[in-house]
């Protein structure tokens, strides 16, 4: 990913590492560097400044070099990517990472370097709760996009911040080495603070002032496509919202409909419900149960990844279910619907095959089978994905 030697830990001569991503910033890259170096020089620290280049075509990588910037050669594109590079690439006990476009004014940082210090994990800034330039926010980031993502994301994650958005952050060396960041794209910004409140991470939100970006291009950021990508990023993490709560729905509807139907059609309100109500019923329980098994199997692979959270749901489940209590469960629930099914069948026989009188009974017991041979299956799997 770089041209620089990377190492697992910080230089110990070098207490802060400022990083910022670059992608054709000849214009304000200037600015940016020099007010890192004054502030360090102010508040008395050994520190570096490094440009993470992603591939500038203009004059960005001479101007960072000729300001005594060390420039890291990110080849794969993307904002998080560059991030990464340059954070994995840094030397000192913390980062400090901001844009390039002087939105975010880095002779302003004395108080993450102050937090950061006191034993905190992550400090990140709120524009929402500091102060916004005319023009340095468009109205949908402001009032949509940055308050419903912020939303999701303390929902889902619990980090408590108010502004999941803000690309002005410290961190410790240490903090980045936990929390092995992988996004390529701007959904990096959420994948920290996912992560961070999945490893309960210390974390200190401070209020910052965000000024109106000095370049004269378009921003990098596009406001649907990024935005849908940082939605999109929280729910795969998320694997209870994303497949055991819906399932779980989806197979209570399925249940509520099929069981009352066991015994024949139901008449409610003057409205008649047969087996064919049953098959719907029938229809929302196999796919609920499935969902379920499917969010449980995202959980267990997540569980085995280099990233690892314990989760206490599917904790419990494998002191609950073992493999082998799995198949027993899986097995009689196969053997009940099949027994069923099969002395429908032999009434039916014996009525020379004219007309099935308890079709909804033939529905559930098919439910029971197939929900039996789910369960067998997916015992056998989670079991595979177990470490």
């Amino acid at each position: 990913m770089t041209d620089t030697p990377i190492g697992p830990s910080a230089n110990p001569s070098i207490e802060l590492s400022i990083v910022i991503p670059c992608l054709n910033e000849e214009k304000t890259l200037p600015i940016v560097i020099n007010k890192c170096f004054n502030t360090l020089k102010r508040l008395g620290i050994n520190g570096e400044v490094i440009v993470a280049d992603n591939g500038s075509t203009d004059n960005s990588v001479q101007i960072a070099e000729s300001l005594g910037a060390r420039v890291v050669h990110v080849e794969q594109r993307g904002y998080g990517n560059a991030l990464i590079g340059g954070m994995s690439a840094a030397r000192g006990k913390y980062i400090i990472i901001g844009d390039a476009d002087d939105s975010y004014n880095f002779e302003e940082i004395d108080d993450f370097v102050k937090h950061i210090r006191e034993d905190h994990d992550i400090v990140i800034g709120t524009r929402l709760k500091g102060n916004i330039e005319k023009g340095a926010m468009p109205f949908l980031h402001r009032y949509l996009g940055t308050p419903v993502l912020t939303f999701v994301l303390n929902r889902l994650f619990k980090p408590g911040i108010s502004d999941c958005n803000c690309g002005m952050r410290s961190l410790t060396k240490d903090s980045f080495d936990r929390l092995k960041l992988e996004s390529p794209g701007m959904e990096f910004a959420s994948e920290m603070m996912i992560k961070a409140g999945l490893l309960k991470m210390r974390i200190k939100e401070i209020p910052i002032t965000f000024y109106k970006d000095k370049r004269d291009k378009c921003p990098h950021l596009n406001t649907w496509r990024d935005g849908w990508r940082h939605l999109k990023f929280m729910f795969l993490y998320s694997p209870t919202y994303l497949f055991i709560l819906p399932g779980s729905f989806l197979t209570l509807i399925g249940l509520a409909i099929l069981l009352p139907l066991i015994q024949g059609p139901v008449t409610i309100a003057g409205h008649l419900f047969d087996y064919h109500s049953a098959l719907l019923g029938s229809l929302l329980t196999i796919l609920g149960y499935q969902t379920i098994n499917i969010g449980l199997y995202a959980k267990a692979y997540a569980a085995t990844q280099a990233f690892n959270v314990p989760d206490k749901t599917l904790t419990r489940l494998y002191q609950i279910f073992t493999l082998e209590r799995g198949i027993i469960l899986g097995i009689l629930l196969f053997l009940a619907g099949f027994g069923i099914d099969l002395s429908v069948l032999l009434e039916w026989a014996q009525a020379g095959y004219k007309n099935l009188n308890e079709p909804s009974l033939v529905a559930f017991a098919s439910t029971l089978m197939i929900i039996g041979l789910q369960t067998v299956f997916s015992s056998f799997f989670l079991s595979i994905l177990k470490k």
